[in-house]
């Protein structure tokens, strides 16, 4: 077992990313980029332990007056050592698989008792292994799930506590792809219609309705649609209790968004702006609130350290390109993601270049940023994209037969080394001939 890491807040409240210069050189922490890139080589996918569990601690103050249970939401990033790290601290985890609840098992067994499973396309298997595990909530997405859970439950002779994931058609302004708390996306169930679906479970042993689950959404940086969110949850908690229903808990999901841009922010106030939207969208209920924060927490605690290969210059247009590809970081071409590069030495004067930086990938789609305005860098310079922690590491793939990076955490001074670099043999391995 991995010894616990204090939480020691990062350099200023309104600088949340835990990377500056000293000496002209950037560091995370207490460690420098340049010498983990001679160690680890790039790309490298880099966090700040004391980051991440500053942010976790923003989530229980704000939230300390209630009963509550922060479930982390592993597919924002899921390495075992920050799932460890997370654990430790008293997070709970929110899953949408049954290899997420594999990972929280490995990373901290005694969790599994605080995991939420979410997501709309749970198979069998998937279920047996949640009800063995004993989690503490289904989050179910559609009445045929229900039914499946019923069936499982019996066989598996367990108990299922569950929560219907409620639609509330609630507008969230964030990027369509990420979007869920409208009628015409997938996730949820129709909450007029959830009144008669919790009644035709309770004719069920093998059912318990202990709560209400509601997700509107990711990146969402107004708090208002949350309030308005969970004003709709607490008034169907009231017509269930009046059914007769014994609901423990309300689910009020994550999506809290951050700042991807150059703009200084606090995430401390951001994080009391989202309380107080909960706290007034629940009014008086008192079940214990579920909460499913990810990218808030480690985003901006992690970033992608690469190495500048060539410039390029085809006409008017220049091109930064860098060993890391969309493979390694695929937001920018799935979203048109913004997140900010910067050179690991700081510049001295203020030039500036505008170029596309892209990577080695066979694809055009293969950029991180079109036309943007960079200290002049050179190939052998180290560039590091802020902001990667989230939905980096964790939507990596293999394509173009490229192994995936190594992952570094890094408290204080210490860093280590949680994920190696794959190997071709890594990449090899499951395929036969």
């Amino acid at each position: 077992m991995s010894k616990k890491i204090a939480v020691t807040p990062p350099q200023s409240e309104v600088s949340p990313r835990p990377f500056a210069y000293r000496n002209r050189l950037l560091q995370c922490d207490g460690a420098g980029l340049t010498a983990l890139a001679a160690e680890h080589g790039t790309p490298l996918y880099v966090y700040s332990a004391q980051q991440i569990s500053h942010r976790l601690k923003l989530f229980k103050d704000a939230f300390a007056a209630r009963p509550h249970t922060i479930c982390y939401a592993v597919k924002a990033n899921s390495s075992l050592a920050i799932l460890r790290l997370l654990a430790q601290q008293g997070a709970g985890f929110d899953i949408v698989s049954g290899g997420e609840l594999e990972r929280v098992r490995k990373a901290h067994k005694s969790a599994l008792k605080k995991v939420v499973f979410s997501g709309v396309g749970k198979q069998i298997w998937e279920i047996d292994a949640a009800l063995k595990a004993d989690i503490l909530l289904f989050n179910v997405e559609s009445e045929a799930e229900l039914h499946l859970l019923a069936v499982r439950a019996e066989a598996c002779n367990k108990i299922a506590r569950f929560a219907l994931r409620v639609n509330p058609d609630v507008f969230a302004e964030t990027h369509p792809y990420i979007s869920t708390g409208l009628s015409e996306h997938k996730f949820g169930i129709d909450i007029k219609a959830a009144r008669s679906i919790y009644r035709s479970a309770k004719r069920s042993k093998w059912l318990d309705p202990a709560g209400v689950s509601v997700h509107i959404g990711s990146q969402i940086r107004k708090v208002d649609p949350f309030a308005a969110a969970l004003t709709r949850v607490t008034s169907l908690i009231a017509d269930l209790r009046r059914d007769g229903h014994n609901i423990r808990y309300v689910d009020a999901g994550g999506g809290l968004g951050i700042d991807y841009g150059a703009t200084a922010s606090d995430p401390a106030k951001q994080v009391a702006k989202y309380a107080a939207a909960l706290t007034k969208g629940l009014g008086t209920e008192s079940a214990h609130l579920l909460l499913e924060p990810g990218r808030f927490i480690i985003a901006q605690a992690g970033a992608l350290l690469t190495r500048v290969l060539y410039i390029k210059k085809n006409g008017t247009k220049t091109f930064v390109i860098t060993d890391a590809g969309m493979n390694d970081l695929i937001r920018p071409a799935l979203y048109h993601a913004h997140h900010e590069i910067i050179p690991v030495k700081q510049p001295a004067g203020k030039s500036t270049l505008t170029a596309d930086v892209v990577g080695p990938v066979c694809e055009s789609g293969d950029f991180f940023a079109r036309d943007r305005i960079l200290p002049p860098v050179k190939p052998n310079d180290l560039i590091l994209l802020l902001d990667a922690g989230a939905y980096g590491m964790s939507q990596t793939s293999n394509y173009n037969s490229r192994p995936r990076p190594a992952e570094v955490l890094i408290d204080g001074a210490a860093t280590r080394l949680i994920r190696r670099r794959e190997t071709m043999r890594d990449l090899l391995a499951p395929e036969l001939l």
